[in-house]
């Protein structure tokens, strides 16, 4: 038995049967990190003696003692005093830190090409980008170089990098897990969530890391709980919307073709397929490339050299790009015209949700509109770099859950199916994907690493 590519449910199990310790366990992952890592560039950092469940961890998120650079040379010796909330609900539950994971700097980008530490490459191709923020989480998932990982996702950051590495990723609503350890890129939209091998295991990690802290005031009290007979309960009857600006130009006819099979496999079910409409999401990522920039520059704004890390010339262009929009569309003059009426285009993309779902249980659709590209292709366009987030950024203004679960290939490249749920509603959305995930084969492919 290859123990690592055990999903953490398999592992939590086999741990109970004590078909191997985690000593041997931990010595397994690390094996194969340091043979596949120096080619894949995932892990920013491994630590050597850890002892748990092994996971990975976006480098974004606090580790105490451990360092934290959000993959920016600003703070490439930043040890953090103290962790993250959801690293310590973690430790409480067995988990080890495995290692950091190499991400877009700061959490900006949509390829996994924007770290200061060089690009992670994807495990199914190593021409190919990752899709980012969460680019080392989710290759580190996709590679077996870890039981499960840890990403955030402020407008797809953690479904988009999923889906083109064909692994399972989870957006929580947001307020649902802890903030509190988690580097700010834009405040009102941040989640943090788990990236994993199936979506039992998202559910897993979700009851782990959910729940109120005292420290973070827009997270909820109420904790995720997973109850497996309501997981494991079927489709049948369950109405799901399928919203026809999500099939419009713009998507790869090819992963349009494997979206629209995974939707008949849902309606073999039992699924009731139903047809919705999200009228403002054709405005959703300029509202969002307003509101995001915003935030950032008064989230950066802490960066001045004295307090954190070096000189603001160790910025990356992404970062210097998004703090200039952000303070132009905040300044004297500007800002009526242009964070307000996205901040109004916020609040009719959240009404399209609540209309739709008023008529519907889920909400499915493709998470990118083509599977990953080679490296470098986008990495001089930015607006096209932007438009791989079209689908997912609406969840993050609406606050909604969302799932990305692997239904098929492309071009021999992964495609993920997109399941968006009422906020607070992540166990419909996991139940969805639970099932059609038991109804095909996609979660057995690896990708073959032969090196």
């Amino acid at each position: 038995m290859n123990i690592t590519e055990l999903t953490l449910t398999e592992t939590l199990e086999a741990l109970k049967r004590k078909d191997f310790s985690e000593e041997e366990l931990n010595k397994a992952y690390l094996e194969r990190a340091a043979k596949l890592n120096p080619k894949l560039n995932i892990f920013l950092e491994i630590k050597k003696n850890s002892c748990g469940i092994p996971a990975a961890i976006k480098d974004a998120i606090l580790t105490k003692g451990m360092k934290t650079t959000a993959a920016s040379k600003i703070l490439s010796n930043f040890l953090p005093p103290y962790n993250a909330t959801v690293i310590n609900k973690l430790i409480e539950q067995g988990i080890s830190i495995l290692g950091k994971t190499n991400c877009d700097e700061f959490a900006m980008g949509g390829s996994g090409e924007n770290s200061a530490f060089g690009s992670t490459k994807n495990p199914w191709n190593l021409n190919k980008v990752t899709g980012g923020s969460s680019s080392g989480s989710a290759a580190a998932v996709a590679a077996d170089l870890c039981a499960f990982a840890l990403g955030s996702d402020t407008g797809g950051s953690i479904r988009q990098p999923a889906s083109l590495c064909g692994v399972v990723g989870l957006k929580p609503t947001y307020g649902r897990v802890p903030r509190y350890g988690l580097i700010a890129m834009a405040s009102s939209l941040d989640t943090i969530g788990p990236i994993t091998k199936s979506v039992e295991d998202a559910a897993q990690v979700l009851e782990w890391i959910s729940g109120s802290d005292g420290y973070d005031s827009n997270c909820s009290d109420t904790k995720f709980t997973l109850q497996p007979e309501r997981l494991t309960q079927g489709i049948k009857g369950l109405k799901i919307g399928v919203p026809k600006e999500y099939f419009s130009e713009g998507l790869d006819p090819e992963v349009k073709k494997v979206i629209e099979d995974a939707i008949k496999k849902l309606e073999e079910q039992g699924a009731e397929i139903v047809e919705v409409s999200l009228p403002n999401s054709k405005y959703a990522l300029a509202a969002y490339y307003i509101i995001v920039p915003s935030e950032i520059s008064a989230n950066m704004a802490r960066f001045d050299g004295i307090r954190y890390g070096s000189a603001r010339a160790d910025f990356g262009p992404e970062i210097k790009r998004r703090i200039m929009l952000g303070t132009y569309a905040l300044s004297s003059g500007y800002y009526e015209e242009y964070y307000a009426k996205a901040a109004q285009v916020r609040t009719l993309v959240k009404q399209d949700f609540d209309k739709a779902f008023a008529n519907v249980d889920v909400i499915v659709g493709p998470v990118s509109p083509t599977t990953t590209w080679n490296l470098g292709e986008k990495i001089d366009d930015p607006l096209t770099m932007y438009l791989s987030d079209i689908y997912t950024i609406s969840a993050n203004l609406a606050g909604i859950p969302g799932l990305s679960v692997p239904c098929g290939f492309a071009d021999e490249l992964p495609v993920g199916l997109q399941i968006l749920g009422k906020q607070w509603d992540e166990e419909t959305i996991l139940r969805v994907g639970y099932a059609y995930e038991q109804a095909t084969e996609w979660r057995k492919e690896k990708p073959k690493l032969s090196f």
